[in-house]
């Protein structure tokens, strides 16, 4: 079991930290009410958004804390790893291909965006990994029941935003807090299992 460093730990602490403090600043200084129950994320960043600076800013730290977080893994397969730091860098490209003026849509954005979260809501389902020593347990969430049973909840999280997307939903808004929160958390909770095992 490989030791995660002490920057592993605080790249997957910053992640929900910058996330949703970043869209719970940024909707609060807004000069008009901006209902967060209907309104997406992406909008905080939007290029015609008074304060876009403070949303595109924490994508931007959220981005690299993913890939940072990625690097640091090494106890989890290879292939999750490149799976997270892929949901990374989309997430930094969200930042840079944000929401044009008057409420357009952008392809640019809405493929990064798609990018970054399938990709942070499948990775844990190719993390996780078996122990190489003969009566040593991995991480209990890098087993593989536990990685698929992320996978599966964090997917269902996403397709409960991308149907209230497609369908004009009220709760659109509360749906993408829900899933991208989730999906800021598990790399947390990850490494937090893997420095308790190091522990045990």
């Amino acid at each position: 079991m490989h030791r995660v460093p002490w920057w592993g730990l605080v790249s997957s602490l910053a992640a929900p930290v910058l996330l949703i403090g970043g869209w719970t600043v940024a909707a609060a200084i807004q000069p008009v009410h901006f209902d967060s129950f209907v309104r997406t994320i992406s909008e905080l960043a939007a290029r015609d958004t008074p304060h876009r600076w403070l949303m595109t800013s924490a994508l931007i730290g959220v981005g690299l804390s993913h890939i940072a977080t990625a690097c640091a893994l090494g106890c989890a397969a290879t292939a999750g790893r490149l799976v997270h730091g892929l949901g990374g860098l989309a997430t930094l490209l969200v930042a840079v291909f944000p929401l044009p003026a008057g409420g357009r849509s952008s392809s640019a954005h809405t493929f990064a965006a798609t990018v970054a979260f399938v990709s942070l809501a499948v990775w844990p389902a190719f993390a996780w990994t078996r122990s190489q020593v003969p009566g040593r347990t991995v991480a209990a969430f890098l087993e593989p029941k536990v990685s698929a049973a992320a996978t599966c909840t964090l997917l269902l999280t996403l397709s409960w935003f991308f149907a209230e997307k497609f369908m004009s939903g009220q709760s659109v808004g509360l749906a993408e807090r829900v899933a991208a929160g989730a999906q800021a958390v598990w790399p947390l909770a990850v490494v937090l299992s893997v420095r308790r095992s190091r522990q045990t």
